[in-house]
């Protein structure tokens, strides 16, 4: 079943099938798809690409749960979609060093937007990518419309290193080794990991 991580604001837990109808339900959203560079799926390639993303071993997908809407204890292997609040991704796509990984959030449920769930989320990934996988160094590709996400992930400590006119996206890289880095894993390293 994977892992989960407990952090102060939320939850990150494995994306898992009963998660798929309200994120599909999510990504009928037109500024979503937009925010994200996603294209619209029917509910069945939504259930494709969980599987896919579940099943690729250069992907790591949990979904983010917002602890305020957690009922009860929490439960490793609990799918808690009452309380899902987005997701956060890395993929370890770079050919040349394996030791990289892209780094995706999504905080896409109204109702947790702008509570800080999305930066405690990056964080969360971070630390579990350099202490579980070996990562060293993060990169980010964000549309430049998209200022939110982007001003987060400069408020982290990611530094712009190139800007694509073509698909106008910021790409922002934070080393692991960065004393930034180093500060903001050790702030989340008392984090609570349950595995089954």
């Amino acid at each position: 079943m994977g892992v989960s991580v407990e952090g102060e604001k939320v939850i990150l837990v494995p994306y898992m099938k009963e998660h798929v109808p309200k994120y599909h339900e999510w990504m009928k959203d037109s500024k979503l798809l937009q925010l994200t560079g996603s294209e619209p799926l029917t509910l069945d390639q939504e259930y494709d690409m969980h599987l896919s993303w579940t099943q690729d071993p250069n992907k790591y997908t949990f979904i983010v749960l917002d602890k305020e809407m957690v009922v009860g204890n929490f439960v490793h292997g609990e799918p808690y979609v009452e309380a899902m609040a987005g997701d956060v991704n890395i993929y370890m796509n770079d050919l040349d060093d394996a030791q990289v990984a892209e780094i995706e959030i999504m905080i896409a449920e109204p109702k947790s937007q702008g509570k800080g769930l999305g930066k405690e989320a990056v964080t969360m990934m971070m630390c579990f990518a350099v202490g579980n996988l070996g990562i060293q160094s993060f990169r980010a590709k964000i549309g430049e419309s998209n200022t939110i996400s982007l001003n987060m992930f400069r408020k982290l400590g990611f530094e712009d290193t190139s800007y694509s006119k073509a698909f106008k996206e910021v790409t922002l890289e934070l080393p692991a080794n960065s004393s930034r880095c180093k500060m903001l894993i050790n702030k989340t390293g008392e984090l609570c990991v349950h595995n089954k």
